[in-house]
């Protein structure tokens, strides 16, 4: 975001609302600093900023995250930043006035401007783009609307997510069709080994590959291009898990060679809770049929996909200033401070006795979230004890092949929380040895 665009979006903090509906209020403290701040910061390219700690404990100050624990597990669900938060409530609030005539007549004729400002992030036209509640809607309504038919194959790895992986069996289990399982050893990374791990399971039955664009249990980031131009040679439609990569790290949907693409943007765009997008390739929207009854199942328009009926409209309005947020940051800044963060923690531990990293420290491999383990420990017990001892709430893994504990920062937190993250650990190591 530009001067202009970001002295814009700082001045309008207040304005909370469509058109006319917002009331201008004073600045906030934190958005005069923060404004102060971008001022002085202005002309960093990203690389410098991304170990500039005044910089970001301004951008902290816009969360109202609590003081009383250290939240490093925002790869579940991040916060939400309070100029967010507000837009919620005062959307919630308006909806209250009249119901029927806030959310269908006024909140509704919103949708659109989001939908093209999301459209312009994913880098793809807004009739491709429809809204949804989350990664898990939005990948299941390819899974359950592709006309795929007894004896027809889906590629799928063990590490994918597990609202994915119940989908596929159920349509299996319904449908006839047969999964083709493959198993990554992670962490990797060599491209040619994780693409040649799916493109060695794709046969002459083989309709579409799932591919998880970042590994939720610990970060890996995967050649999902690669995959999916081996895929497309062969006639294979590909659908893109992207519920951790969106806004975590640039990238267009198009240049992933996608068919079809779900997130959710309540995790990296940190927009509420309840939010997500459905990518649908222009051409492949008629014949994939709606999760929810649409007046016609075989229409080109992507519309077709939110008929989910009376939703709570306040919350899904508030993905524009999610947007703008975003954009104040800038898409650059933020990819480059995340991966600082994560190098920063697993750079103070990964040479302690007994201490094992489970995530890449190349940017093309992984980004925020990482991964570490203890010898002779279960991942139950470290996360227990950072929380116990420290009050670093992290989320414990044990899937298939991947054991340890998830650590995942977000813009606002800071290097002193990592460095008290980096003395749990190394006293729970010298503990265990």
């Amino acid at each position: 975001m530009n001067n202009s665009g970001r002295r814009k979006f700082l001045s309008g903090l207040g304005k909370l609302g469509l058109g006319t509906m917002g009331a201008l209020v004073m600045q906030k403290a934190w958005a005069r600093n923060l404004d102060s701040t971008l001022d002085k910061y202005n002309g960093f390219d990203a690389g410098q900023l991304a170990g500039e700690e005044e910089f970001w404990n301004a951008i902290q100050q816009a969360y109202t995250v609590s003081p009383s624990i250290i939240n490093l597990n925002n790869g579940g669900v991040s916060p939400s930043p309070k100029v967010v938060q507000d837009a919620m409530k005062r959307y919630h609030d308006l909806s209250n006035e009249g119901p029927s005539y806030f959310m269908w007549r006024i909140l509704d004729q919103g949708r659109e401007p989001v939908r093209a400002n999301l459209a312009r992030m994913a880098g793809c036209s807004p009739e491709e783009i429809a809204i949804q509640r989350n990664a898990s809607e939005a990948l299941e309504t390819v899974i359950f609307g592709l006309p795929l038919k007894a004896g027809d194959e889906v590629v799928v790895s063990k590490q994918d997510y597990p609202n994915m992986i119940n989908a596929w069996k159920q349509r299996e289990l319904r449908d006839g069709i047969k999964l083709v399982w493959i198993d990554l050893d992670l962490p990797s990374e060599d491209s040619e080994y994780l693409a040649g791990a799916y493109i060695k399971a794709f046969g002459p039955r083989t309709k579409l590959v799932h591919i998880t664009h970042i590994i939720n249990w610990n970060g890996q980031i995967l050649p999902v291009r690669k995959i999916a131009d081996a895929a497309h040679a062969r006639g294979i439609e590909v659908l893109v898990d992207g519920a951790h990569s969106f806004a975590q790290f640039r990238f267009t949907v198009p240049e992933l060679g996608a068919d079809y693409f779900g997130t959710s943007l309540h995790k990296w765009l940190s927009a509420c809770i309840g939010t997500g997008f459905l990518y649908v390739r222009k051409e492949k929207i008629s014949g994939l049929y709606p999760l929810f009854g649409a007046p016609d199942a075989k229409s080109a328009d992507i519309r077709k996909f939110e008929n989910l009926g009376t939703r709570p409209f306040f919350i899904e309005q508030a993905i524009a200033q999610a947007i703008e947020f975003q954009e104040m940051i800038g898409a650059e800044r933020k990819e480059q401070r995340l991966h600082y963060l994560k190098n920063y923690w697993m750079g103070k531990v990964k040479g302690i006795p007994g201490v094992k990293i489970g995530t890449s420290m190349k940017p093309e491999f992984g980004c925020a979230l990482g991964l570490v383990s203890v010898a002779g420990a279960k991942p139950s017990e470290l996360e227990q004890y950072l929380f116990n001892k420290y009050k670093i709430h992290t989320v414990g893994i044990e899937w298939e092949n991947i054991i340890g504990v998830r650590i995942t920062p977000h813009v606002y937190t800071n290097t002193r929380q990592l460095d008290i993250l980096v003395q749990g650990i190394t006293e729970f190591a010298k503990m265990k040895r």
